[in-house]
């Protein structure tokens, strides 16, 4: 690294990704098909624009790191420190014109996160952490978040040891692998409550503390690698369904108390990632 001011580095990544983003959220946005046939994996201009600016921004800044975005692919994947890029993670609640999704901003050095923010423009907040430490920016509570302002809170996941007591979240049960769809069901059956939805946006509600668990299948890194400081840095824990480390993708489930994730393991650690 340089003598940048590192987290407002980061601030300005997520500010340039939004001033991409935000002239097209809840307009007529066109939105193309990753998928040409599959299930559909909508891609949109502010997803390319987007990643396009941050991607500008770090080689004018860190012209010797790497770069993983999910539109544009790797540039350097083998540098000491890579940068992992969401620009819309939840680019179908996007064109919904739903706020359930942000712009995921991870570094990893030497293979392991070490810095993630999830960035949400049109409600103003924004979650990171470097995996010791984890915070909330968002509007401030009262007259002074109505006229603006901002301000910052540490924030933690929450107490919750057993599944029987805890909210659960993924996206969707229909985007969990077929195969591996039962044994989430499993985990669902036993929690107090689940919900459907939320992309990147659920795992920082976990960080915060008002969700307990999120189980998905089928991550790639630029989905997970932001989310795992934030999560670690509140307290909390994220593995694949296997018990191994997160950053690669797979399956994953994460988890605010390392008890409620070890429950979870249980049900479904026996079966591939």
């Amino acid at each position: 690294m340089t003598a940048v001011d590192f987290e407002k580095f980061v601030d300005r990544l997520a500010d340039v990704s939004a001033e991409a983003i935000m002239p097209f959220f809840r307009t007529a946005l066109a939105a193309d098909d990753k998928a040409h046939g599959g299930a559909f994996d909508p891609v949109t201009e502010a997803d390319r624009g987007a990643e396009l600016a941050m991607r500008r921004l770090i080689e004018a800044t860190f012209p010797d790191h790497g770069v993983y975005g999910e539109e544009f692919g790797h540039l350097r994947e083998n540098a000491e420190y890579v940068w992992v890029l969401d620009p819309i993670d939840g680019t179908k609640s996007f064109i919904c014109g739903l706020p359930l999704w942000g712009t995921l901003i991870g570094l990893t050095h030497r293979g392991r996160p070490c810095y993630g923010l999830m960035s949400q423009p049109f409600t103003r907040e924004r979650f990171f952490g470097d995996g010791e430490a984890a915070y909330w920016r968002g509007p401030a509570r009262g007259p002074a978040g109505a006229r603006g302002a901002l301000e910052t809170r540490k924030i933690s996941t929450r107490h919750c040891p057993k599944l029987a007591q805890a909210t659960l979240m993924t996206t969707s049960p229909l985007l969990i692998e077929p195969a591996l769809r039962e044994h989430f069901h499993r985990v669902e059956r036993a929690a107090r409550l689940s919900r459907y939805g939320g992309d990147c946006y659920a795992y920082c509600a976990l960080a915060a503390g008002h969700v307990d668990l999120v189980i998905e299948t089928n991550l790639h890194p630029y989905d997970i690698v932001a989310l795992i400081p934030i999560i670690e840095g509140a307290g909390g824990v994220v593995t694949n369904w296997s018990g191994g480390a997160a950053a690669l993708g797979g399956a994953i489930v994460a988890a605010g108390d390392p008890a409620l994730h070890e429950e979870a393991l249980k049900l479904l650690r026996d079966h591939a990632v």
